[in-house]
């Protein structure tokens, strides 16, 4: 049975918003789509803003025409899931054999509201405070359906005042409830960073281990579309060098789901990093409740032998891109997929690069200090005498997020990066008394 097309609905792009008035659209009905390819422009009161689309497929019908003001919530578009293709032959069956169980596709938008529905069900201690995560469903429609099973005493709209309800939310913690707070952004984040890290972070230590904070601060960090340098940043760095917290990046809807199942059941603050351009992506996923990953733990993604690229959320798609494109030159790249930033798996990391000698670390923050340049430094003192060559780095540039849409995928890293990189690793080595040691 073919699934049903979505509507893609104007966006709220602020609290007070009514209506936008759609620009000009960016796709033509009939194209294909993926998870945050920009589909219209659409003017507000403030300003222009970018619609992204939430699910991969095709583009069925634009329901909105350009100049056309649109009431928030009312549908501008039809996409419809991309045709899946023609299942192969079935093979000549030898013997009788148990029929192989379909592991399901989820979308890392679907693994983390199954992961927040299951523990809440599981423990009445969970509950979730946020900004316009109810009544609204989650600016991300990562919380959709929850205020209907669960009520409004465990999903809470916060006003947008993020260091009060952060503040709330470690006080409950403090009081033994195990509360999931929902930013909008992580750039907004830096409003609490008090909370986090002088209340939740600090206190175990501070008290000799007799006051646990049982929290998880969740949303989207990182590169969006063209919101401005106030939006769209890369906090991880920032959060990975805070004693007393956990940093989570994951990538695949498995890796979402498990990881934050593991968050929420852990009784320590755990900062939970989400990429909003990840939120439409599909991936297998495990359909067993009790699927936990474990924090602290890497995972290889691909395996290789010529050089190891190491990478966390989204950048692991962009490595996974680099290794496809070299592999048809012949040349082998192991992909580190960190997972978890703090604690840092340095020994899969050690492992990877002792038998290949060469790295590259991606991501999408700033270069200065970040978690490309703690890797880095820890191979030059735990794993020096196995490199082969210089670590290096591929980052954002070291600007504030641009606005316009081409300065903005300049700041970012590229495909072509991670493959200039990936070439220099390749192709030298330390050079000592005026000898090459490669």
């Amino acid at each position: 049975m073919t699934a049903p097309a979505t509507h893609v609905l104007m966006p709220a792009l602020s609290p007070k918003m009514k209506s936008g008035t759609l620009v000009r659209w960016l796709v033509e009905e009939g194209a294909a789509v993926a998870a945050g390819d920009i589909l219209a422009e659409v003017e507000t009161d403030k300003a222009t803003m970018e619609v992204e689309a939430a699910e991969s497929g095709v583009l069925l019908r634009r329901l909105a025409a350009e100049g056309e003001n649109v009431a928030v919530g009312a549908p501008i578009a039809a996409i419809a899931p991309a045709p899946r293709p023609a299942p192969a032959a079935a093979p000549t069956a030898k013997a009788k054999t148990a029929p192989e169980r379909a592991r399901p596709r989820l979308t890392v938008r679907e693994a983390l509201r199954q992961a927040l529905a299951e523990e809440m069900r599981r423990d009445p201690d969970v509950f979730l405070l946020g900004e316009e995560i109810g009544a609204y469903q989650g600016s991300f429609r990562v919380t959709q359906g929850l205020l209907e099973e669960f009520g409004p005493k465990r999903v809470v709209d916060a006003p947008i005042v993020e260091h009060a309800f952060a503040g709330l939310g470690v006080g409950a913690a403090f009081a033994g409830l195990k509360p999931v707070i929902e930013f909008m952004s992580f750039n907004f984040v830096l409003q609490a960073l008090d909370h986090i890290v002088n209340s939740a972070a600090k206190t175990l230590y501070m008290s000799g281990g007799a006051l646990n904070c049982p929290i998880v601060f969740r949303g989207p960090n990182g590169a969006s579309a063209r919101v401005g340098a106030q939006h769209a940043q890369d906090y991880a760095a920032w959060f990975a060098h805070v004693p007393g917290l956990k940093v989570v990046a994951p990538y695949t809807a498995a890796d979402a789901k498990g990881l934050l199942k593991a968050a929420i059941r852990d009784p320590n603050p755990v900062v939970f990093l989400e990429h909003e351009r990840l939120y439409g992506e599909s991936f297998d996923a495990p359909d067993d409740p009790e699927a936990l990953v474990d924090i602290g733990v890497a995972a290889i993604a691909r395996r290789g032998e010529d050089a190891t690229l190491v990478a966390f959320s989204r950048g692991v798609a962009l490595a996974l891109q680099a290794a496809e494109q070299l592999a048809g030159r012949g040349v082998n790249v192991e992909v580190v997929d960190l997972r978890t930033l703090r604690p840092l798996d340095m020994g899969c990391v050690l492992e990877s690069v002792g038998r290949t000698g060469r790295c590259v670390v991606v991501e999408e923050g700033w270069p200065r200090g970040g978690i490309g340049a703690e890797i880095a430094a820890r191979l030059m003192e735990e794993a020096f005498e196995k490199l082969r060559a210089p670590v290096r780095r591929v980052t954002a540039k070291d600007v504030p997020a641009p606005y316009a849409a081409n300065l903005e995928e300049m700041a970012r890293p590229q495909l072509g990066d991670v493959l200039a990189a990936l070439e220099a690793v390749l192709h030298s080595g330390f050079k000592r008394s005026g000898c090459l040691f490669t």
